[in-house]
């Protein structure tokens, strides 16, 4: 089974739901802004990309720079952050079976269908 973790209003996470869609297998779509991951889902996603936790954030988004850049984070208080504002996470990413991709570009994602 495949699932994508989408951002419904990210023009790549849509470009990226569209290339799985026409992959015609069977997936699941997560909106990780409506229903955010746990620490734990978090922590086995980060595991599965096999990254570290900064390598999931979008430095670029407004919470990081007001609230984290520049300060010294812990990978626990990275993925917290992530928690308590979703939005900060890299999108889409996929999961397919054990391998796992962020979607930047999007077609990074036939790699793994």
């Amino acid at each position: 089974m495949i699932t994508i973790y989408h951002n419904p209003r990210c023009s790549k996470s849509r470009e990226g739901l569209q290339i799985v869609a026409q992959s015609g297998k069977d997936f699941t779509v997560i909106n990780y802004i409506k229903e955010p991951l746990t620490v734990n889902e978090l922590k086995d996603l980060i595991a599965l990309l096999g990254i570290t936790p900064i390598d999931l954030v979008r430095k670029g988004e407004s919470i990081w720079k007001e609230q984290f850049k520049g300060k010294t984070l812990s990978n626990d208080q990275i993925i917290q952050a992530m928690v308590d504002y979703p939005r900060l996470m890299e999108r889409p990413v996929v999961v397919h079976g054990k391998n796992a991709i962020i979607g930047r570009p999007p077609l990074n994602i036939k790699s793994i269908l």
